[in-house]
C-alpha cells in the first residue's frame, strides 16, 4: 500500500518535463498512505518546500503546453482553409505551363495574382480614363473637321465605355462579396478584355484620320496594367546577329520592378534576348538564358533613354543611360549569335514562343523609339539618340514606326512628347 508520489505524474507529463525544466533531476520516494510526506522527503535530497515548488512548476508547464497546442490548432485551421482556397484556384491552371525560370508561379488567370478588388478597379479605371482622353482628342478633331459620321461613332464609343465601367464596377463588387468562383471570374475577365480590345481598335481606326499630321515614329506605347494580355508585337523578326544595339525611351514608376520592356523568343529558347526588371532585382539583360545586371536607375516616373550594346566576341556589353555609359562587362553569352526567325514582343516576357505571358513580369509604363541595329553603336551615336538630334539614326534591323507594331489587350498609342520637351 505504497503510493509513488512523483512517479504518478511522470507518464502523464513525459516530454514536457524535459522541455520545461531543462536538466532538473527527480528522485521518487515511496511514502505510506498514512506516512508523513515531510519526513519521507528527508530521505531524499530535497525539502518539502522544494517538492511543492517542483509540482507547481510542472503544473505551470502543462498549462503552457496546453495553451501552445490550442494556438497551433488555430493556426493549422487557418492554413488548411488557405490551402483549400489555393487548391480550388489552381484547378484552372494548365499543368506544365511556364518555365518558372524566375521563381514565379504561373498565373493563368490573368491579372495581378488576385489583387485587392479596389486595386483592380483603380487599374482598370486608368485604362478607361486613357480611352476617354483619346475620345476627347477625337472630339476636338471632329469639331475642326465636321462630320456626322465621326460624331456618331464618338457617341457609340462613349456609350460603350460607360457600359464597360458598369461591368468593371459590378465585377469588383462581386469580388468583394466573394460571389465569383474562379471559373465565373475568368469568364467575366474575358468579357472585359474583349470589350477593351474592341474599343481600342475602334478608337485606333478613328485616329487614323489624325496620323497624317504626325511623323510615323512620333508615337509611344502605354501599358496601363500589370496583366498577361496587354502587349505589342513587332511584325518583323530579328535576323541572325553577331552584334546588336538596342535603344529606347522608357518611363515607369511601377514597383516592385517595372517588368519586361521587351522579349525575343525563338524555337527551343524562350529567353533568347530579354530585358527585364522583376521584383526588387536590378534590370537585367538575358541572352540565351545568360544574365548580366544593368546599372540603370530609371524607375522614377520620368522619361529616360537607355541603350544596350553587345558583341558575340567575348560577350562584351555596354549600357548607356541618357546618353552616358553607366556600365560594361564581358562573357555574356560569348560566341553565341542571336538566332533568327523568332517573335519579338514589347511589354511581356515569353515563356513559350509568342505566348506564355506571366502578369507578374509584365511591363507597366510607357515606351517609345524602340530601335535595333545589328552592330555596336558608337558613344556619339548613342548620345545623338538620347538628345533627340535631328541626325539620329533609325534602327537598320527594327525601326520605330507605327506600321511595324501591332498592339493587343488595351495597350494604347499616343503622341510621343519627350523629344519635344528636350528641344
Amino acid at each position: 500500500r505504497l503510493l509513488p508520489l512523483l512517479l504518478l505524474l511522470g507518464p502523464a507529463l513525459g516530454p514536457a518535463l524535459g522541455q520545461g525544466l531543462g536538466q532538473t533531476r527527480f528522485i521518487c520516494t515511496s511514502v505510506p498512505l498514512d506516512g508523513d510526506v515531510c519526513a519521507a522527503s528527508a530521505l531524499g535530497t530535497g525539502s518539502a518546500e522544494e517538492l511543492k515548488g517542483t509540482v507547481l512548476q510542472l503544473r505551470e508547464t502543462v498549462l503552457q503546453q496546453k495553451e501552445t497546442i490550442m494556438n497551433q490548432k488555430e493556426t493549422i485551421r487557418e492554413l488548411t482553409a488557405k490551402l483549400g482556397r489555393c487548391e480550388s484556384q489552381s484547378v484552372l491552371e494548365l499543368p506544365g505551363e511556364g518555365k518558372g525560370r524566375k521563381g514565379f508561379s504561373k498565373n493563368t488567370m490573368g491579372d495581378l495574382s488576385r489583387p485587392a478588388a479596389a486595386e483592380t478597379l483603380s487599374q482598370l479605371g486608368q485604362t478607361l480614363q486613357s480611352l476617354k482622353t483619346r475620345l476627347e482628342n477625337l472630339e476636338q478633331f471632329s469639331r475642326m473637321n465636321s462630320s456626322s459620321q465621326t460624331n456618331n461613332l464618338k457617341d457609340i464609343l462613349q456609350n460603350k465605355i460607360d457600359d464597360l465601367e458598369k461591368q468593371v464596377l459590378s465585377r469588383v463588387n462581386s469580388l468583394e462579396e466573394g460571389k465569383l468562383s474562379p471559373r465565373n471570374e475568368s469568364e467575366e475577365r474575358g468579357k472585359i478584355e474583349s470589350t477593351l480590345t474592341s474599343l481600342h481598335q475602334r478608337i485606333s481606326d478613328l485616329e487614323k484620320g489624325q496620323k497624317d499630321n504626325r511623323p510615323p515614329d512620333r508615337f509611344q506605347l502605354t501599358f496601363h496594367l500589370r496583366t498577361n494580355y496587354m502587349y505589342a508585337k513587332v511584325k518583323k523578326s530579328l535576323p541572325e546577329m553577331y552584334a546588336f544595339s538596342i535603344c529606347m525611351w522608357i518611363k515607369s514608376s511601377a514597383s516592385p520592378g517595372m517588368g519586361t520592356p521587351f522579349s525575343y523568343a525563338v524555337p527551343g529558347q524562350a529567353n533568347e534576348l530579354v530585358l527585364i526588371e522583376w521584383g526588387n532585382n536590378p534590370m537585367e539583360i538575358l541572352i540565351n538564358d545568360k544574365v548580366a545586371k544593368l546599372p540603370f536607375a530609371i524607375n522614377d516616373g520620368k522619361w529616360h533613354h537607355i541603350c544596350v550594346t553587345w558583341t558575340t566576341r567575348d560577350g562584351v556589353w555596354e549600357a548607356y543611360q541618357d546618353g552616358t555609359q553607366t556600365g560594361n562587362g564581358e562573357n555574356l553569352a560569348p560566341y553565341h549569335p542571336i538566332k533568327p526567325q523568332g517573335v519579338l514582343v514589347l511589354g511581356q516576357e515569353q515563356d513559350t514562343l509568342g505566348g506564355g505571358f506571366d502578369a507578374t513580369q509584365a511591363f507597366v509604363g510607357e515606351l517609345a523609339h524602340f530601335n535595333v541595329w545589328d552592330r555596336k553603336l558608337s558613344p556619339g551615336e548613342v548620345y545623338g539618340l538620347a538628345t533627340c538630334s535631328s541626325k539620329a539614326l533609325a534602327g537598320n534591323v527594327i525601326a520605330w514606326a507605327e506600321a511595324n507594331i501591332d498592339i493587343y489587350g488595351g495597350a494604347t498609342k499616343l503622341t510621343f512628347e519627350a523629344c519635344r520637351q528636350l528641344n
